[in-house]
């Protein structure tokens, strides 16, 4: 197992103190040292918002994008190097919101990405709004008489989406959320995490009591988790009881695996081409 101070980044978490972030942090960190990851493998891509903040606090390489926007920047590093770790971080908002459209595309494809979403139900960087997964009647900011919007589901949403490993964990139970993760980086092909991780600060309502008292884990010899009806049967399970395991796991063929052009080799090892990169770079000056 690799030190978890080789993950340690110069960078504090500047997250409110008691937030469920740090839970998700601290479990990456252990699931990406039970593998043996060097941090020279592992690229750690984000959005915007307080979740998304999370690659400047671990050591590795990172990238902080654009709101909505890490899944494509994400599968362009894994198309360039396929041999990279790459996980995904961000918040409700930023991947189940504005980035949807990019995290139902991935997961079409299967690439071979870990997506960790830190669900809190609400926009926190912004100060409380109501987010894609607030409940009906959910009072925020944004929302002063209620939500009046169903909440997206995200467990079922990746199933019918073809993710190929699809799981939720609390990061208040952070030895069953780094078995998720580290299952999930270890899965062939794109792997869903979605995490609940309250909001300390704005979410009075899904707070570590409420998912304390209404969570529970599910895996067991009953459960089958190849079986995607069974899946689908689980992810609509909602509050007050609340699932939390692993939904589902198949094994399929990833896009890098099948991408004609990765066949040929692994692109950032091929040469450019270029005799004088000097005599190239003046064309622009």
């Amino acid at each position: 197992m690799m030190e978890l101070s080789k993950y340690k980044s110069e960078t504090r978490p500047d997250w409110c103190p008691g937030c469920g972030d740090f839970g998700v942090l601290n479990a990456l960190v252990q699931a990406v040292a039970n593998l043996n990851i060097d941090p020279k493998d592992l690229l750690v891509v984000s959005g915007i918002g307080c979740s998304s903040n999370l690659p400047g606090f671990i050591h590795a390489y990172g990238f902080h994008s654009l709101h909505g926007r890490a899944m494509p920047i994400a599968t362009g590093a894994k198309l360039a190097n396929p041999d990279l770790n790459v996980v995904v971080t961000g918040g409700d908002g930023d991947g189940y919101g504005i980035g949807v459209g990019h995290f139902i595309h991935a997961m079409r494809r299967n690439l071979d990405i870990t997506y960790i979403v830190m669900d809190n139900q609400i926009y926190g960087l912004t100060t409380g709004q109501a987010s894609p997964t607030s409940s009906p009647g959910f009072t925020t900011k944004s929302t002063p008489f209620g939500s009046l919007e169903e909440p997206i589901n995200p467990i079922g949403l990746a199933l019918v989406a073809g993710a190929s490993y699809v799981a939720r964990g609390f990061s208040g139970d952070p030895r069953h959320l780094t078995e998720l993760i580290q299952n999930g980086i270890k899965h062939k092909g794109f792997a869903l995490i979605d995490v609940f991780s309250p909001c300390v600060t704005w979410n009075k309502v899904n707070t570590y009591d409420f998912f304390r008292q209404n969570c529970y884990k599910f895996n067991g010899p009953d459960y089958n988790p190849t079986d995607i009806n069974q899946a689908f049967m689980k992810s609509r399970e909602l509050a007050p009881r609340l699932p939390i395991g692993l939904f589902y796991e198949t094994q399929k063929p990833t896009y890098e695996e099948q991408d004609p052009t990765i066949k040929l080799g692994v692109p950032v090892k091929a040469p450019l081409g270029i005799k004088d990169p000097q005599e190239l770079l003046k064309e622009f000056y």
